[in-house]
């Protein structure tokens, strides 16, 4: 029995090998060369999304978007030199950030990070990370409803300097919707200087 196991496991086994020999054919670069592309990756820490994520976090998204750009360009020295490189790598990199946030709404709290929502009064205090990846969730839905493109959507990102932009809306309807949160505006009145008395 335990041979026949043994023989049965055999093949299998030289499949996994096989496999695995063909993934390390793939792979071109050396270990050099991944680093430096892990350095170069660094500069992009100030994007919106990346610039939340953890440094751990951030290593895994590095090794994506290396592991991407190995398989399509597997010289890496003719890769660093063509022309317009800079600009493959910016796509790949947003590329990434939309797969991200496709796989898993959740992801949304790199744009839109919860504390920062708190302290702009948009969600209550001392939510839960049930109800905070509802919220996420909530809001993704209404964004890909929202915006035709993500392209559109990071270019509303960027812009977003106002208190009740299109994306602060939808932030606000999906607090109200899940938690009653209401996000109230804020009248100041204006003091008008009171004339100084005349003798």
């Amino acid at each position: 029995m335990l041979m026949k196991k043994l023989l049965l496991s055999l093949p299998l086994l030289g499949l996994l090998i096989i496999g695995f020999g063909s993934c390390s054919q793939q792979r071109k670069w050396d270990h050099e060369q991944r680093k430096a592309m892990h350095e170069a990756l660094k500069a992009y820490r100030k994007m919106v999304y990346l610039n939340d994520l953890t440094d751990p976090e951030f290593t895994v998204f590095s090794d994506s978007v290396t592991v991407d750009l190995e398989a399509a360009y597997p010289v890496y020295t003719e890769f660093i030199e063509m022309q317009g490189v800079d600009d493959t790598i910016d796509m790949v990199v947003v590329t990434t950030i939309v797969e991200q946030l496709k796989a898993d709404a959740h992801n949304m709290r790199h744009i839109f990070p919860y504390n920062t929502l708190v302290a702009q009064g948009v969600l209550p205090s001392g939510l839960d990370l049930g109800q905070q990846r509802a919220f996420y969730k909530c809001l993704a839905g209404k964004v890909n409803t929202a915006f035709w493109s993500i392209d559109q959507f990071f270019q509303a990102v960027w812009a977003d300097t106002t208190d009740m932009s299109q994306i602060r809306q939808l932030e606000s309807q999906c607090a109200n919707d899940l938690f009653s949160w209401v996000v109230e505006e804020v009248d100041v009145d204006v003091i008008e200087p009171v004339p100084a008395a005349t003798n």
